[in-house]
């Protein structure tokens, strides 16, 4: 099994880890709590209200041996009021969301969770440097820069009713630059709004060029 091989030779053996019970206890929070923030704090605060005594330290040691493994991905937030790089409440994906039904299950339960995942991997190999976006007390689900150029995405499973509509759209109608943003969802139908792009995510996960559907669809 690949996570097998990636937990014993890319994570305990290379970095000599003793408590294997410890790491596997973050790996499945971590996977069963894809694109949700974390900050090491909480984490530690969540085991301890399970009677699970772990440091912050050896979370973020953790954390960063699984990233470097290539077995999860940390993404970092950007404050657009601010115009900087936050140092807390990152977010963690993870590189094959495979592993999230054979190590924890319930992807039914999910299904929001798991699209952004899939959506992330996507732009990722698009090859888009990628930041949780923060603006006042609003969340982009995605920004994504690549040289000089940038677009914005949320994601979201359907857009069930106006609410929906207006939690999804709204984050991103709060700015004001002229770069492509975009809400990806499953619905069938799609109508964009105030020049925000509505994609099926079918369509989306299609595009076999995209910087040339940049180019010639915005």
């Amino acid at each position: 099994m690949i996570y097998i091989s990636i937990l014993l030779k890319d994570i305990i053996q290379r970095n000599k880890i003793r408590n294997v019970n410890t790491l596997d206890k973050i790996i499945r929070h971590m996977i069963d709590n894809i694109g949700h923030t974390f900050s090491a704090r909480n984490i530690s605060k969540y085991f301890k209200h399970e009677h699970i005594t772990i440091s912050e330290n050896t979370i973020n040691n953790y954390l960063k041996f699984c990233s470097e493994a290539y077995l999860i991905n940390k993404v970092e937030r950007e404050d657009l009021k601010g115009k900087k790089i936050l140092q807390t409440q990152e977010k963690y994906y993870i590189s094959d969301h495979g592993f999230n039904q054979v190590l924890v299950g319930k992807n039914q339960n999910k299904i929001s969770q798991i699209l952004e995942n899939i959506v992330y991997l996507e732009l990722l190999r698009y090859g888009f440097e990628i930041y949780i976006g923060k603006f006042n007390d609003l969340e982009i689900d995605f920004i994504c820069k690549k040289r000089d150029y940038k677009i914005y995405v949320q994601v979201s499973y359907i857009l069930v009713d106006e609410k929906t509509r207006e939690r999804e759209f709204k984050p991103l109608l709060k700015i004001k630059d002229n770069y492509p943003k975009y809400v990806i969802s499953l619905d069938e139908y799609t109508q964009s709004y105030e020049g925000i792009k509505h994609i099926n995510l079918i369509d989306f996960l299609k595009i076999e060029d995209f910087n040339k559907f940049l180019f010639n669809k915005i």
